[in-house]
């Protein structure tokens, strides 16, 4: 296969040609049969989610490894790692195999299960880290998210045993008690609206504490959708010490703001908004933005949660938290880090693809696109403008706060192992 008139990375327009699921040469006006216009696309490596909610098994009412897959795909994601709270939640060898082989089977993109730390979820005991580091699924990263691993002895615990086969805890940063109840970002807004505020420093508490673990014990930490200004800082402090400390930002918070929960295009209090970590202030936007420019937050993740229409359109008290994302990852990323001039087509491939694949050591994944390299390929026109419908998303849910906004960008095909999944915007 050719793929014609790409320019990868945003460079002069080529010709990349796939063999074997490889990429084999790279040149212009190169001879072949079989041919996809890339018409002038940027050509980046595969996309890689290092946090993705799958629910399967045990909520396929919201999504399985299939749709969610789709919805990758769709991002023009080849790999993502299935967060662990599902039911029964993946905390065996047992569960996390039956994750990956349904992404053997049904899915778009590659499935990494991410293996819970503690058992049930519930930060008591902690869960058979080993067992399933040693399963086929080969585990490397472990997270309770959606909840904290508030216990210091248990976080310390798995940051030394994950140690044995190079693996990462990523911490849901949320001190429990400073959130009992909480609704939303602890502020003006909240103060206005009568809801219980979110304290920045629930979250910024538990990210120095597990620093400073992390550091003592020599291990890899994690930091999950970092959402204030404040825990930029104590990431940059710890990475000036030389700490083995990576952090990461979901689209969302490089956009949206927590006074959208006043005052939106859909109106006040609308659960659409509704996203743990909250949505911050301008501020804590502005320093995410920085943070991820100058490297201090390595990647961008999407949090990808789907949830069904009745648990989203509901009061805000009741509503569930989360936001879909893998379909307008990119074209959000464009808007927030691209069209304010930080980070140009390179940078974005390193912090939504190698980056990402490096830290979920994912071998075949996240590679530069240069001769002998798997073709895991992303073909990105950044000129489109698309009103995002729901409606037409691959996921089977809805819950995006995009819907009826026009964003910068379009996926037009994407590439796993030099099979197509995506072309011309649509599935394969």
């Amino acid at each position: 296969m050719i793929i014609r008139n790409v320019r990868i990375l945003g460079g002069e327009p080529a010709d990349i040609r796939i063999e074997d699921g490889a990429i084999a040469e790279i040149g212009p006006n190169l001879p072949g049969e079989s041919v996809v216009d890339g018409a002038g696309a940027i050509a980046l490596p595969g996309l890689v989610d290092l946090h993705t909610h799958l629910r399967e098994p045990g909520r396929e009412d919201a999504e399985t490894v299939q749709t969610g897959t789709q919805s990758a795909a769709r991002g023009g994601y080849t790999a993502v790692h299935a967060m662990a709270n599902t039911s029964p939640v993946a905390d065996t060898a047992g569960v996390v195999e039956q994750v990956w082989r349904l992404g053997r089977e049904f899915a778009h993109c590659d499935v990494h299960p991410v293996g819970a730390v503690t058992v049930g979820l519930e930060g008591k005991q902690l869960a058979e880290l080993g067992a399933m580091a040693d399963s086929a699924a080969r585990v490397r990263v472990f997270s309770d998210d959606g909840k904290c691993v508030d216990d210091a002895v248990l976080m310390r615990r798995a940051l030394e045993y994950v140690k044995a086969f190079d693996g990462v805890v990523a911490q849901h940063a949320q001190e429990p008690r400073l959130t009992a109840g909480a609704q939303m970002n602890e502020g003006v807004v909240s103060g206005r609206l009568g809801l219980t505020g979110w304290p920045a420093v629930a979250e910024e508490a538990i990210i120095a504490r597990d620093c400073l673990l992390a550091a003592h014990v020599g291990s890899r930490l994690h930091v999950c959708h970092v959402s204030t200004a404040g825990s930029v800082e104590i990431i940059r402090w710890a990475k000036s010490k030389g700490w083995n400390v990576t952090a990461e930002v979901t689209p969302h918070h490089l956009l949206l703001t927590d006074d959208l929960v006043e005052e939106s295009p859909v109106g006040a209090y609308n659960p659409i908004y509704k996203v743990n970590p909250p949505l911050r202030t301008r501020a804590d936007v502005e320093a995410l933005r920085a943070a991820l420019a100058d490297g201090t937050i390595d990647i961008v993740a999407t949090d990808h949660a789907p949830h069904p229409v009745e648990d989203k359109e509901t009061e805000w008290s009741a509503a569930a938290m989360g936001m879909v994302g893998l379909e307008t990852a990119l074209s959000v990323v464009q808007e927030a880090m691209v069209e304010t001039g930080l980070l140009d087509w390179a940078g974005v491939a390193q912090r939504m693809s190698v980056v990402p694949a490096r830290i979920g050591r994912l071998g075949g994944q996240g590679q530069p696109l240069d001769v002998g390299a798997p073709a895991n390929i992303t073909l990105y026109d950044p000129s489109a403008r698309t009103k995002v419908d729901p409606s037409a998303f691959a996921s089977k849910s809805r819950n995006t706060p995009y819907e009826g906004m026009t964003l910068p960008g379009r996926v037009v095909a994407t590439f796993l192992r030099g099979r197509p999944t995506v072309l011309e915007g649509k599935l394969v």
